[in-house]
């Protein structure tokens, strides 16, 4: 008679797991490849009913991207030299010429910039208030976590007018510097708990050891502390990052210009006829997951670990 254990599954359970998080994954993922494969269609194919899921490849949308179009008389389009570069001759296929470059590059540095600058910003400042939370005694600490997390209760679009009215009187609106700020204080209360959590489980006995040794305790917290929350940090940073980058209703209603972020412009992109550019829209989103995506996957050991960090007490 076999022993059966009652911790490790059996093989039956493992194939069900396995087939299921398969169906999930492929759900999941679905709408992502019809959006980065809607980015290589034509326009006709990308709006053809039922659609296509075999068709020719095309880079006219990242071509409608990131260029300006024009078009020009029946005798004016007929005297222009052939065109010299491939994507010239996708833009004259459509019967249309090519005027300067659009402004989605410019849009999607500030999203670069605004993303991971309040990113930084709220991992560094709430890995210093978590470590105070953690370590010293603060006065009317519960009370602090508390009014700290209920920030986070409330929607940010609520207190929308009232920022914008400061924005407007301090000369933030359209800036860099003021969406910075923004997210950051929308992410501070996320930061501050999570990584509080993470401290917490961190022994002060090698603090401890490191301050008998002669630190000083800054010294304990870079070279002690900091390396045994990496993993929150990971995981908290990657979470804030969601945020700064997806976030649209205060980029909409905060920018206009010179600090505007891809999230606004995507949906501002028409073709001449005044309809959507599917594949200009789809190439934009798929640009627009790259960075996110590649933070994630560079920092998904920590991430996994960080989510499970503190599950388990020895």
């Amino acid at each position: 008679m076999s022993a059966v254990s009652i911790t490790e599954p059996s093989r039956r359970a493992k194939w069900v797991a396995g087939i299921l998080v398969t169906l999930y994954a492929a759900v999941t993922l679905m709408p992502l490849l019809w959006i980065f494969a809607t980015g290589f269609k034509s326009g006709p194919d990308s709006i053809a009913y039922p659609p296509k899921v075999v068709f020719e490849p095309s880079l006219a949308g990242y071509v409608n991207l990131f260029t300006t179009q024009t078009r020009l008389g029946a005798e004016a389009f007929a005297a222009l030299p052939p065109p010299e570069t491939w994507y010239d001759r996708i833009v004259r296929d459509q019967g249309m010429v090519i005027a300067g470059p659009s402004r989605f590059g410019e849009r999607y540095l500030n999203s670069v910039i605004i993303g991971f600058g309040s990113t930084f910003l709220s991992v560094v400042l709430g890995v210093l208030a978590a470590y105070a939370f953690s370590r010293f005694r603060v006065p009317l600490k519960d009370d602090l976590m508390f009014f700290i997390l209920s920030t986070r209760m409330m929607p940010p679009i609520a207190v929308a007018i009232p920022i914008y009215l400061m924005y407007r009187q301090l000369g933030l609106s359209d800036t860099h510097l003021g969406m910075i700020l923004l997210y950051t204080a929308v992410n501070m209360s996320l930061a501050v708990w999570l990584l509080k959590g993470f401290i917490d489980e961190i022994p002060r006995e090698y603090e401890e050891a490191a301050l008998i040794d002669g630190y000083t305790r800054f010294q304990a917290f870079r070279k002690v502390v900091l390396p045994q929350a990496a993993t929150g940090i990971a995981a908290t940073a990657i979470f804030c990052l969601i945020f700064a980058w997806n976030e649209y209703a205060f980029a909409v209603l905060l920018t206009s210009g010179t600090a505007q972020t891809a999230p606004p412009f995507i949906p501002t992109i028409l073709a001449v006829g005044g309809g959507i550019d599917w594949p200009a829209v789809a190439a934009a989103a798929t640009l627009f997951l790259l960075p996110v995506m590649i933070f994630t996957i560079l920092l998904r050991k920590h991430l996994l670990r960080g989510i499970t960090f503190g599950a388990v007490r020895k």
